[in-house]
């Protein structure tokens, strides 16, 4: 395999985190430049992220003829930079949210939707975890899924996690929200643990979804992702069943409801010397999702990520579908964006049928 070339443009936190995934996929991806903003930020850039930096994108993708580029900047930057390098007719991943606000998502779409050169990197429905119940789904050991409830992480992934698991796709959705209060101890962050342990007020926000034959609902509280005082719930269910996190209920014929978990093979354990990795997750024996990238040593959240630079490089090169496309980040920031609304308001916010649902 020829590894697939590709660039970043962005030095930040989520651009470094990418590049540091991409680098433990030996022979599979060549982080081929970095383009910054900044002359001063290109020495450490350079040092940071290990490839040759640039001080445009247009220069970059001239000199270094990536196969696509990844874009990990701010996201009011974001949707220009994307037409950008669209109009120069190259393969764009971009991070998430592909713009900030309705009219940006609109007028990104317009700009660029139908050239169909741009994913996004919407990395949670494939997370380990989330792909195993995705797969049961996928074989109707529950049935027909009917809800799902989330809470783990916010807006636009919660959403995307929540369409995943119920097959929803780029239609109306009707959105009720509020937001509640309370003390809570924050005691890590990004940046390590707090030195004060004070509960401070935290807001949750509660949402219902409607999709329109399914529903959804999303409940998220602030620093949810770091704060280890707050577990995360996943919930699906089905004419026939349910799985809530990893146990499974289900009708398997009359008079008959089975319990089963999804079950992790975890190496580095005790006796298991093969390194720490996730190998595989099965259910009553059966393997539902095998790591692509074992022996790696990635975590879940850099299992995914993988997924998204590796498919978008395949796809890049038509060896492969399309990981993730603008039509399904825009419209996971279309809802996300409506349950803000719906929270502020107090009221109901259906969404209108999008453009790139009508391109379909």
């Amino acid at each position: 395999m020829v590894p697939y070339r590709f660039a970043i443009v962005g030095s930040g936190w989520r651009a470094r985190l990418l590049a540091g995934v991409a680098a433990r996929l030996p022979g599979q991806l060549d982080l081929v430049g970095v383009a910054v903003r900044r002359p001063e930020a290109a020495e450490e850039a350079a040092r940071a992220m290990g490839a040759p930096v640039y001080l445009s994108a247009s220069d970059m993708v001239r000199r270094a003829s990536p196969d696509f580029v990844l874009t990990a900047v701010p996201r009011d930057v974001g949707p220009g930079l994307v037409r950008a390098l669209v109009e120069m007719s190259c393969p764009v991943l971009t991070e998430t949210p592909p713009a900030g606000t309705l009219g940006d998502l609109e007028q990104l779409w317009d700009d660029v939707g139908r050239r169909q050169l741009v994913q996004v990197a919407e990395q949670y429905p494939a997370y380990p975890g989330h792909s195993a119940r995705r797969e049961l789904v996928r074989r109707g050991v529950i049935g027909q899924p009917t809800s799902a409830q989330v809470s783990s992480t916010h807006g636009y992934h919660a959403v995307a996690l929540l369409r995943s698991f119920l097959g929803a796709g780029l239609g109306p959705v009707t959105v009720s929200a509020s937001v509640f209060e309370a003390p809570l101890v924050d005691p890590l962050t990004r940046n390590g643990w707090a030195a004060d342990i004070t509960p401070k007020p935290a807001r949750t926000t509660l949402a219902t979804l409607d999709f329109g034959g399914t529903s959804g609902l999303y409940d998220f509280t602030d620093n949810q992702w770091h704060n280890r005082l707050r577990t995360r719930r996943v919930v699906v269910r089905g004419s026939r069943g349910e799985i809530v996190d990893d146990e499974v209920v289900r009708l398997q014929g009359p008079r008959t409801v089975l319990r089963s978990s999804l079950v992790r093979s975890q190496l580095g354990y005790d006796l298991s010397l093969e390194g720490y990795d996730t190998e595989h997750i099965s259910f009553d024996g059966d393997i539902v999702y095998s790591n692509p990238f074992l022996g790696c040593r990635l975590s879940d959240e850099e299992v995914a990520l993988a997924g998204a630079l590796v498919g978008t490089g395949a796809w890049a090169r038509d060896e492969g579908p399309p990981p993730y496309p603008l039509a399904e980040g825009c419209q996971d920031q279309l809802v996300s964006l409506a349950i803000e609304q719906a929270a502020a308001s107090g009221g109901r916010v259906t969404t209108a049928a999008p453009a790139w649902a009508q391109a379909r």
